[in-house]
């Protein structure tokens, strides 16, 4: 493997090794804190600092999310053009390192604000940069067209999807302190980050069989894939021996 592959395996090794396991932990002290909060008889038995660290916790997973998500879209924008062809234009280059930043930046003020507002306001802020950035023309995205089957399986809208969810509860996450309806929609929210959190291990998995080596691309993609057949296949085909018996 080139160190070109090794960029590409980024993504989903941090999401293997950091996002997944997180998601565990989330999700074990999330329901120990509802067990907390409706089961009296039980509430001793369970650490009182779980709802602060299921919350805390939710941060960092939500920032792993972000930041995965965008290591994903630079590695793409970087070695379909970038790294092959280094005389691209400098302008776009500094537009978009400025829009990688400010997205960063809206993340970390999405950590400080207080207000409602503010937290709605650099959540929304924080998607949009995603957004901008996964719309450059090197990001593979399947299909674009919401009414089509490929779009809602497709690794990048689904994970956009997945990215929206997480910060909204992020945002959120000081209200369900205070009101039922809240923690409800906090709920609702986990469990469709649940199910696009599984779309997304499969999805990826299939990315992963289609993504060829950096040595192999010429070829790969020469082949007609409608018909399923590359250049040479027939020849290639090598006729099984026959072994006739001795004496």
């Amino acid at each position: 493997m080139e160190f070109v592959d090794w960029l590409w395996i980024l993504h989903p090794a941090l999401a293997v090794v950091v996002i997944y396991p997180l998601v565990g932990m989330v999700a074990y002290l999330g329901r120990q804190t509802r067990r907390r909060r409706v089961d009296r008889a039980k509430a001793r038995q369970i650490a009182p600092t779980a709802g602060r660290d299921h919350k805390d916790l939710g941060k960092w997973l939500t920032t792993g999310m972000v930041a995965i998500v965008l290591v994903a879209i630079a590695v793409s924008v970087i070695t379909k053009s970038f790294w092959s062809d280094p005389g691209q234009d400098p302008v776009r280059a500094g537009y978009l390192l400025l829009a990688l930043g400010g997205t960063v930046v809206a993340l970390l003020a999405l950590w400080r604000v207080q207000q409602r507002w503010q937290r709605f306001l650099f959540a929304l802020l924080t998607w949009g940069g995603v957004l901008g950035l996964g719309a450059q023309p090197e990001v593979w995205r399947v299909s674009d067209d919401p009414t089509s089957f490929a779009f809602w399986t497709s690794h990048y809208w689904t994970g956009v999807g997945l990215v929206a969810l997480m910060l909204f509860s992020m945002a959120i996450s000081p209200e369900t302190l205070r009101r039922l309806a809240w923690r409800r929609l906090h709920l609702a929210v986990s469990i469709m980050a649940g199910i696009l959190l599984m779309i997304q291990g499969i999805s990826g998995a299939k990315d992963l069989l289609e993504i060829p080596l950096s040595w192999q691309k010429p070829t790969i993609w020469s082949c007609d894939f409608n018909a399923r057949r590359c250049p040479g296949g027939e020849q290639a085909r090598v006729e099984p021996a026959i072994l006739h018996p001795v004496g």
